[in-house]
């Protein structure tokens, strides 16, 4: 990717929010803003005419939100990723976003390096989660769930290694980070989390997070 710059299309109601993003996003060398859309309706139709690798979407929007129109866009063109940007960090928008497909979710008070670095990693096949939102989910998770941690059998064949790194993944741990907590190289790191992620049918870290929770693996 050295060197391409990712075509990334706005997606907001809000027309001062929009414009104040797109005139954010273009000062960034590593973005090019393909176009925009002021509802879930429009920006379905314009991700299928601008073919964007990335899109902001907002969720709270007339006529079709931003949960339907990701889902939306997710089944027409899967390799399209979706960054959740809005005002709301509710436990139901949250999980709703995260189902419909999107990958990433950050609150719009994110600078633009964030959202910068947001679009950069789910390019990458990781998903940013702004930290705020990430502690709502997993206490919700932890709330909802209330099961005791397993000592014994691992579910769906889990190695002992593998739940290491899952409960890494739910503390928020990079891949780097991971690596030097167990003492072990990168790309053994995207080994085990690829093997995991197979076993338990899991598409991102969003996933894994609720994962580790529900079986009581995460610390």
């Amino acid at each position: 990717m050295s060197g391409e710059r990712t075509r990334v299309l706005v997606v907001d109601d809000q027309t001062v929010v929009r414009e104040g993003l797109i005139l954010l996003l273009e000062l960034l060398p590593d973005i090019e803003v393909v176009g925009s859309a002021a509802d879930g309706e429009q920006a379905v139709a314009r991700a299928a005419e601008l073919a964007p690798e990335v899109v902001l979407m907002d969720l709270r929007m007339p006529r079709v939100d931003g949960v339907e129109a990701t889902r939306r866009i997710k089944a027409a063109h899967p390799g399209i990723e979706v960054v959740v940007l809005t005002t709301y960090a509710d436990d139901e928008s949250i999980f709703a976003a995260l189902r419909a497909g999107a990958r990433g979710y950050l609150t719009k008070d994110a600078g633009g390096e964030e959202i910068a670095a947001a679009v950069a990693t789910v390019r990458s096949g990781s998903s940013p989660l702004d930290p705020a939102v990430q502690r709502r989910l997993v206490e919700a998770v932890a709330a909802g769930e209330q099961r005791p941690k397993r000592h014994g059998d691992l579910p769906d064949g889990l190695t002992r290694r593998e739940a290491q790194v899952l409960a890494l993944i739910a503390k928020g741990r990079s891949n780097a980070e991971i690596a030097g907590d167990l003492f072990i190289t990168e790309a053994t790191v995207k080994t085990h989390i690829n093997n995991l992620f197979a076993k338990a049918g899991l598409r991102d870290r969003a996933q894994a997070v609720t994962y580790a929770f529900r079986h009581g693996l995460a610390e």
